[in-house]
């Protein structure tokens, strides 16, 4: 396991990188707001991790009928809790999550699967609901077999803990790596009136487009119909977590659920301007939290967003994933090194068979590359910019129509640090 230090409280304010706007109707609410009306949560520690910390976490929607909506992650090898919550969840009404760090419960094969149906039925006979209702997700070293005497353990012990300000012990008990806490509540004014939306999100390293290796877990008391949720939350993690990468490697085990109480009495319609901002809330809540994960990183010290236009989808999407992957870009950006010479070597690598390439490349607004050839640029200005804790290349391929953006992490020696000593 790592010798990381347990997780700090988030950076204040919330909404601190430069590269999301909280949306004019959201107020920021503070540490100890607790979670929105109709849930409670709770997280303790049940000796799966060595260290001693939290981790079992439980939250609960008390609202008699709930409505739901859930991601998960696009690998081929899906840990066993993934194909159980897919398999035999109710998606769209989920009552309940049970949560486990520590274990993966990823590459256990049939045993795998049987322990998270334990697990499951456990938590859903604690807190009153069916096993249906109940999603499972757990994160930590892939291969391990679930300890599920602790965690039935745990069960029981987040059941007698569970209140509406239970949220920071829920996300202490999630976190794996974390070096912050990556949660928040927020308070929306909606055109039919107020409601709260709240957060708790792990991640840090095994981080790549397509998701990441993230868990997400968003409550709100506003009341909408499934179809509404699942395309807010679906449109939304498109734009945050699907737009994170630290290190390029894809999870077995991301998941994101969304669950909605409706005990603010607030109902969003469809296509109307109460869904329209609290997409927006949604949104901005959800590209934060990314940031932080990727800003977290597993050793971090800078972050770069990089934004790919022209082309067609696919050819962006490319070059933006191979620029936010390359370690000689993330090793250029660790070192505030202005060599956008890997720049225009990652984006040809992913883009073969198109020489020459006109590409172009601009750096924090300084163009420094055009059509494929090196311009005159005020270097000094370069070099200024490369040194702050933020940092954006845009790229242009030739053609229009198409955009995208990444965001990644650095490499760094902790990050190497890190992962030598942490069992994945």
């Amino acid at each position: 396991m790592s010798g990381r230090p347990p997780a700090q409280a988030p950076p204040r304010p919330f909404f601190h990188s430069r590269w999301v706007q909280a949306p004019a109707h959201v107020r920021e609410l503070g540490p100890d707001a607790g979670l929105p009306a109709g849930f409670r949560a709770a997280g303790v520690a049940a000796g799966i991790k060595a260290s001693g910390n939290p981790d079992v976490g439980l939250l609960v929607c008390d609202a008699q009928a709930p409505v739901s909506a859930a991601r998960f992650t696009s690998s081929g090898t899906p840990a066993a809790p993934v194909l159980l919550s897919l398999e035999r969840c109710r998606l769209d009404s989920l009552r309940a999550v049970l949560v486990n760090s520590g274990c993966a419960n990823a590459a256990t094969g049939r045993r795998g699967l049987e322990d998270a149906a334990k697990t499951q039925g456990a938590a859903a006979l604690a807190v009153g609901a069916q096993p249906a209702e109940v999603a499972v997700a757990s994160t930590g070293g892939i291969s391990h077999q679930l300890p599920v005497d602790a965690l039935l353990k745990g069960i029981l012990a987040a059941r007698a803990r569970l209140s509406g300000d239970g949220d920071r012990d829920f996300q202490r008990a999630i976190e794996t790596t974390d070096a912050f806490e990556k949660r928040a509540t927020l308070e929306v004014d909606l055109p039919s009136g107020s409601v709260r939306l709240s957060a708790q999100c792990k991640g840090a390293g095994m981080i790549s487009p397509r998701f990441a290796t993230m868990l997400c877990f968003v409550e709100t008391d506003a009341a909408m119909a499934p179809d509404t949720a699942d395309l807010l939350l679906g449109v939304c993690v498109k734009r945050s977590f699907d737009r994170a990468s630290v290190d390029g490697q894809l999870s077995t085990n991301d998941t994101a659920i969304l669950i909605c109480s409706g005990a603010s009495g607030v109902s969003i319609a469809p296509e109307s301007d109460d869904e329209l901002r609290f997409g927006e809330a949604l949104d901005a809540l959800l590209r934060q939290l990314a940031i932080m994960m990727v800003a977290d990183g597993e050793g971090a010290g800078r972050i770069a967003r990089v934004v790919v236009r022209g082309g067609h989808a696919e050819s962006v999407e490319a070059a933006a994933r191979a620029v936010a992957n390359s370690p000689l870009v993330k090793a250029a950006l660790h070192g505030g090194d202005p060599n956008w010479g890997r720049i225009v070597q990652a984006v040809g690598g992913a883009l073969v068979e198109t020489a020459p390439l006109a590409v172009d490349v601009a750096i924090e607004g300084v163009p420094v590359c055009s059509a494929g050839a090196t311009i005159p640029y005020d270097g000094e200005a370069v070099e200024r910019a490369v040194q702050a804790r933020e940092v954006e290349y845009e790229i242009g391929l030739p053609g229009d129509g198409a955009e995208t953006e990444v965001f990644f992490s650095d490499l760094s020696q902790d990050y190497v640090r890190v992962n030598a000593d942490y069992t994945t």
